[in-house]
């Protein structure tokens, strides 16, 4: 059975503009049946999982890329995260005044946006989003033009069902005519409306928007939900707190229990395992 929940890449033959289109379906109802979200809180969380993998899919090593937002609004924290291979994971933390909020500010209020880019191998990179704009799709277009000097323009729409999203970029390099075609496409794409793009297939959707352009669609990569905690890491968590902090914790509780705020796996760990972490064997 075909994937619900697609990623692909298409380019504007012998030209400089390239995009990408996704469209989030089951994992999408996954992550978003992980808390109470109200209809306005999962619709931008679900923008943000759409943003995260159209960013990801501009990097060229293995790791993930992250959407991450603070605010002093209502939403609390979003949080948008996809691996180079296409695996996605997401969460907010929100009171009750965010039912009544339905725009993006209104929402965050006064906070900070960011994108952390992790390789597997190599330094973490955090780069700031401005908030200027009215839109979180808005806010990463500027991020792209300040900070990768790279012209980008995002649609990101979300509903109680699924979330999908088009991405165009002007690669370095353009001529005359790629510039031309950059402004052709972009009209086009503006004309797109959320239905079009949470219930059409790619090919239909780049045929209706795109038909008098050659464009070349490569092949459909499956997307998922899933997770990257593990025991292990939560380990490595525990060993960042600190050895005294965790022999407080035990005095105190008899045993360590940590929930991963992504899918609520549940792990727990004992003197003998808080043991093993810090001396290396475990003591009886």
């Amino acid at each position: 059975m075909a994937s619900r929940d697609q990623f692909q890449r298409f380019i504007f033959e012998h030209s400089q503009v390239r995009g990408a289109w996704v469209r989030l379906a089951d994992s999408y109802q996954e992550i978003g049946s992980q808390a109470p979200y109200p209809d306005t809180v999962r619709e931008l969380l679900g923008e943000a999982l759409v943003a995260s993998i159209l960013m990801s899919s501009t990097l060229k090593f293995e790791g993930t890329l992250s959407v991450q937002a603070q605010g002093e609004g209502p939403l609390r924290t979003l949080m948008a995260e996809c691996s180079h291979d296409r695996h996605i994971r997401g969460l907010a933390r929100f009171d009750e005044h965010a039912v009544s909020e339905d725009s993006f500010h209104n929402l965050l209020g006064e906070g900070r946006m960011a994108i952390t880019i992790t390789p597997n191998r190599g330094n973490r990179y955090q780069g700031v989003v401005p908030r200027d704009q009215e839109t979180l799709g808005g806010c990463l277009e500027e991020y792209f033009e300040r900070s990768e000097q790279i012209p980008t323009s995002l649609f990101l729409f979300a509903d109680e069902n699924g979330a999908a999203g088009l991405m165009l970029q002007r690669l370095p390099g353009a001529s005359e005519e790629d510039e031309d075609l950059w402004d052709r496409v972009n009209h086009l794409a503006r004309t797109v409306e959320a239905v079009e793009l949470l219930e059409l297939d790619s090919e239909t959707l780049l045929h209706r928007l795109f038909h008098e352009e050659t464009v070349r669609l490569f092949d459909a990569e499956p997307v998922a939900f899933r997770c990257s905690c593990s025991r292990e890491r939560t380990l490595g968590a525990l060993e960042a707190i600190g050895r005294e902090e965790c022999y407080s914790i035990l005095e105190e509780q008899g045993s360590i229990e940590m929930d991963c705020q992504f899918c609520h796996a549940h792990y727990r760990f004992d003197r003998n395992d808080i043991d093993h972490l810090f001396t290396g064997h475990t003591l009886h």
